[in-house]
């Protein structure tokens, strides 16, 4: 096939298919660097990875990386999370979206990319993916109503921190009377002055049979869901007002129970800025 073949292809495909800008999936990962590896991690990912292995992929159109200190870790919990074991695995958070409609045409180029990027050795080994899933996205909900920004802008605006919440309904049928309770009743009424802008909802979908073998199935496809809620101030201002009693909430409504609550606060680029507060 010749380059210019390769170009005339990038013309057909831009001209069919959907091309909005909201956010109808997204990867969400949180990785544990191996003790000893949190620098060449974090170089790694920040100088090659999140480009390479992410933002220069079709559809994939944003993307943020976020940062859980030891002092962050602590305040997670269940203590015997379904998620996380231990509860304060994965110090680091990376968020993307990828163009609703798109997820088929996305998971192909990842697969091949990222099995080109393990011919060329430019993948770093010593990690542990503890919570890797591509999800669908179910519902936003905001505080300020039509005010402020969409959730496509999230991964771009400079939020403060984000919490991230994972929650299981136990069924597919109490899943979805869960999606609604929170949809409609709890998220607005837990928003209303808070120091979060948004939360985003999602649902994890199963990884393709021809992942990386260091990447394990997703657990809960049927049951889970996943929130993102995104702070305009640091998380640790605001734990124990609005968040350390995430999971008592959900366990009154009868319709599920929280498997993890988790702080981070965004990465800066280029920079290893608390790379040393990890362990």
């Amino acid at each position: 096939m010749t380059h210019e073949t390769r170009s005339d292809t990038y013309a057909e495909l831009a001209a069919v298919g959907p091309y909005g800008v909201r956010p109808g999936h997204a990867l969400i990962t949180l990785v544990e660097p191996h003790p000893g590896h949190e620098y060449a991690y974090n170089r790694w990912y920040e100088d090659d990875h999140y480009y390479a292995g992410a933002m220069a992929m079709p559809w994939m159109y944003a993307g943020r990386r976020w940062v859980a200190t030891r002092e962050l870790r602590l305040l997670r919990y269940p203590a015997e999370s379904a998620v996380a074991e231990p509860v304060t695995a994965g110090c680091y958070l990376s968020t993307y979206w990828i163009t609703e409609g798109r997820y088929d045409d996305h998971m192909k180029w990842t697969v091949g990319i990222n099995k080109r990027l393990n011919r060329d050795g430019r993948v770093h080994q010593e990690r542990t993916h503890v919570f890797t899933a591509f999800q669908d996205h179910e519902a936003t909900v905001y505080r300020d109503g039509a005010a402020g920004p969409r959730d496509f802008h999230a991964l771009d605006h400079p939020y403060q921190g984000l919490v991230l919440e994972v929650v299981d309904a136990g069924s597919a049928v109490r899943r979805a009377e869960l999606l609604e309770w929170l949809r409609s009743r709890h998220l607005p009424s837990v928003l209303a002055g808070s120091p979060a802008a948004m939360v985003t909802v999602f649902r994890p979908t199963p990884l393709p049979g021809d992942r990386m073998t260091y990447v394990k199935q997703v657990e809960g496809v049927d049951t889970r869901l996943t929130l993102l809620w995104f702070l305009q101030e640091d998380p640790r201002a605001c734990w124990e007002a609005h968040f350390a009693g995430r999971d008592t909430s959900v366990a009154e409504s009868g319709l599920g129970q929280v498997e993890l609550v988790a702080p981070f606060i965004p990465t800066v680029p280029g920079t290893d800025l608390y790379v040393d507060q990890l362990r």
